[in-house]
């Protein structure tokens, strides 16, 4: 996902190194080790990617991740994994063998 609309604003949103950093420092936890069924921590991360890829983007972006969870709706969580599952399909599909 590029864009994250949250109450009418919109915001780059995509998966960063910064992000996983971010989610560790947060979590304690490195992302792989997250269990998907953990909306909390999945939430967490999205929220760690929308920071990381505001950041990166100069985008002004202050929302705390309470606030930030309360205006999301369930539709761009799904959205989100939807499209990082597709990403990750398309670069294993595309990477040749050696």
């Amino acid at each position: 996902m590029k864009k994250m609309k949250i109450k009418g604003v919109e915001y780059p949103c995509r998966v960063t190194m910064g992000a996983m950093v971010r989610f560790k420092r947060e979590s304690g936890k490195d992302i792989r080790e997250v269990d998907q069924q953990d909306v909390d921590l999945m939430l967490l991360f999205v929220w760690c990617c929308v920071k990381s890829a505001c950041n990166a983007d100069g985008v002004d972006f202050d929302l705390p991740f309470d606030r930030f969870v309360d205006m999301l709706e369930p539709e761009d969580f799904t959205e989100f994994f939807g499209e990082v599952q597709g990403e990750t399909q398309k670069k294993t599909v595309n990477t040749p063998m050696k």
